[in-house]
């Protein structure tokens, strides 16, 4: 399911106004340390999984549940690799949304990976060398999978950002 009942509550009375939601998302390393991505059916765009946390789950649980909803693969967690804001997103049904999103590096453990829901229309993995086309955000979430640091990544407090 795409967007989760809650939120569908939500916005009979929201309407498309800007929705302010915790988010998840993972980069999923298999043993060749390659990336599972999936092809988002809405905008045709590749991504990380992510998705929306149910009332009460706990963050890590929703988005091992998402992995293997969107991609059939199952996952241990290892760590938290960021938190922070994304920009707003505007959705094609005219809805808005801003997401806290946690992200998580994970590992596969075992599954097939395979379109396993409507919200993709292809999965897969890729080598680091040979990823399709990603924003920032998702290429930057990469980066620090891969960096090896073991520190969470925070945006600064705005009082300490640089003016550029």
């Amino acid at each position: 399911m795409a967007t989760p009942d809650f939120i569908r509550e939500l916005r009979r009375s929201a309407g498309h106004q800007l929705l302010w939601l915790p988010g998840v998302s993972a980069v999923v390393l298999d043993e060749r340390d390659r990336v599972l991505l999936v092809r988002r059916s809405d905008s045709g765009a590749w991504t990380l999984i992510g998705g929306i946390p149910d009332p009460g789950e706990e963050p890590g649980e929703a988005i091992v549940r998402e992995v293997y909803e969107e991609t059939a693969v199952r996952v241990a967690l290892e760590r938290v690799l960021s938190v922070g804001a994304t920009p707003p997103v505007d959705y094609p049904n005219g809805d808005r949304c801003q997401y806290m999103n946690i992200c998580f590096l994970a590992r596969w453990t075992g599954g097939t990976a395979r379109v396993n829901d409507d919200e993709s229309s292809e999965v897969g993995w890729f080598p680091l060398d040979g990823l399709p086309p990603l924003d920032g955000l998702q290429l930057e979430r990469i980066a620090r999978a891969r960096s090896g640091e073991a520190a969470t990544w925070f945006a600064p407090p705005v009082s300490e950002r640089v003016s550029g």
